[in-house]
Formats: structure tokens, sequence, C-alpha cells
């Protein structure tokens, strides 16, 4: 792999102006950013907040030596840690004065556009994994699933109607032999699925694959559930997501967290006593791209973020 050719690549950080607004009134302390990246976002929210510590994670190790040097002129205020946030953000909440938290969940177009990672319809492997260390891949899941298996992913985080059919074809086929690259698994989706405007049929199969590899949505129940149990106290949190079931997952999360009341809801009087919030939701209908920024990157085009500020409780 040519690292200087990554080194060079450009990363566009989605909704950038969105999230400094959101974080502006976070002032001196510890910011933990759950999906460094490629440092977009980092760069810019060390630039215009001198007092911050920054924590950066993330699983890949190649988006790290990335934003290591692209983050290098703020070094004596950047700690960088390999791994998952689910595995990490606990200890780090619970030992320091973290003001924001940032999980901004799309892939990277790094990581898209370079095919030997495996991502993409182009991709001479099927990979997607984010970590590259760890088990699981692409072509475990699509050679060595049983159909069953595969539906119930297609249907689940690919929310796609024909999945039982799909998931007997790729089992039908891997008889033959194995799917083995991109093209292969993007041709056999588009053998079966039926094409919708301009968006590739199998681009739901691909997202479907990657959420199962890197175990993406279980990853951020267990990013909600840490701040819940928890909640850094005066924080701003801000999560940006890029598909229905992302979105939902965090909606309905902070619309909890603001509820006062915990009754149910066939109560006819509140019995909890109520001041059960954990703080409250900013911007109530989250922010999306500006039409400046989908011209300059159409691939924001689904992107949302949400954020949320937790009460200070002392």
């Amino acid at each position: 792999m040519d690292q200087s050719s990554h080194m060079d690549a450009p990363h566009i950080p989605v909704l950038l102006d969105e999230t400094l607004r959101l974080f502006q009134p976070v002032e001196e302390g510890v910011f933990v950013d759950c999906t460094l990246g490629y440092g977009g976002h980092a760069e810019a929210i060390l630039a215009s907040h001198p007092q911050l510590r920054y924590i950066g994670i993330d699983r890949d190790e190649e988006a790290l030596t990335f934003s290591r040097k692209r983050l290098h002129p703020f070094a004596d205020r950047v700690e960088l840690l390999h791994g998952s946030f689910s595995q990490l953000l606990p200890d780090i909440l619970s030992g320091r004065p973290v003001v924001g938290v940032l999980a901004d969940f799309g892939v990277s177009s790094l990581q898209l556009d370079h095919t030997d990672r495996g991502f993409s319809f182009n991709s001479p492997t099927l990979d997607m994994r984010m970590d590259p260390s760890s088990g699981l891949s692409a072509y475990d899941v699509i050679n060595r699933y049983p159909a069953e298996e595969l539906e119930r992913i297609f249907r689940e985080y690919g929310e796609i109607r024909e999945a039982r059919r799909l998931a007997d074809t790729i089992a039908r086929r891997r008889l033959e032999r194995p799917i083995e690259t991109g093209p292969d698994l993007a041709e056999l989706s588009a053998s079966v699925l039926p094409k919708k405007g301009k968006t590739h049929p199998a681009t739901r199969v691909f997202q479907a694959i990657r959420i199962e590899v890197n175990d993406e949505l279980g990853e951020i129940t267990r990013l909600l559930d840490t701040l819940q149990r928890q909640p850094p106290e005066g924080a701003i949190a801000g999560f940006i997501t890029f598909h229905s079931l992302e979105d939902r997952l965090i909606k309905e999360r902070l619309r909890a967290w603001s509820r006062e009341c915990i009754c149910p809801s066939d109560v006819i009087r509140c019995t909890c006593g109520g001041d059960h919030a954990l703080g409250e939701i900013l911007g109530k209908k989250g922010y999306s791209p500006s039409e400046k920024e989908l011209r300059r990157n159409p691939r924001s085009r689904s992107a949302r973020l949400r954020g949320f500020r937790f009460k200070q409780r002392s």
C-alpha cells in the first residue's frame, strides 16, 4: 500500500460549520472525538478552542497515522487512542473533565475511495473492516453466513424488501465459486434488486454487510449506554449519522434523555417525581448540510447532526 498517497488524499469533514457552532460554547476541559477518522473535525475544533485538550479514538490505524501528522501543530494538546470508543470511553469519562463528545458515524471518503480497503463496488477484495486486525470480514459474511442470517442482515441493516431472494441467490452462487470482489457482489445484487433513481442497487447491500462486519449499531448503542450511565456534567455531545438506522437510534435516545417524567404513558398523574432528564436536546430537528456543502460534497446529502447538552448537576 502506498502510504503517501493516503496522506495526500483529500478528505472533507461533513457538517463542519454546524459542528463548530454546536460546540462553540465549550470551554476549557477535555474533548473526546469518538470517531477521529482523518482529523477534519479535530483540526477545526482544536484551532477554534485553544484551551481544549483533545482525545481522538479510532479503530483504523491508518486513520490515526494520517491524523497524527495532520494534528501535529496541536501535538501538546492531543492524545490519540487506537480501539473502539465503546471500550475506551468509560475510563475516559470516569477520570477526566469531559466538556465535549463528538461521534461521526460515517465511513470516510478515503476508506471508500481506496479500493484496497474492500468497502467499494470496485474493490478487488471484500473486506470492509474499520480495524483491519479484527477477525470478521465482508468475505466471511458473504461466503460463510447461512442464508437465513444473510436475509436478516439485508432486511434489518439494509432495509431491503427482497432480502430473502437476494440471500438465496448469494447462497446458490457461492456453491459454484466464492464471491470474492466488490464487482462480484455488486453485479449479483443488481441482478436481483430493482434500481431506484441514480442509486446503485447494491448500495444498501454493502451498507448492511459493513454494519455487520463492524457491529456499527452495537457500537452506537454501547456509546449511548455509557453516556447514560456516566453523563458528563455540562458537556455537549454531537452525533453525526448517515442513514435512518443510526439516526433513529440517536433520536430516540436523546428524546428519552430529555424527559423529566419517566412514568408509563397510561398513568393519570406523575408518580416518579420528575427531574429525571439528563439534559436538553440542542436543535430539535437536528442539522442537515447546507446547499453550499451539498454542491461541494455530494456524499454529505444523507448526513444529520444531532446535539445534546448534559445537565450541570452540582
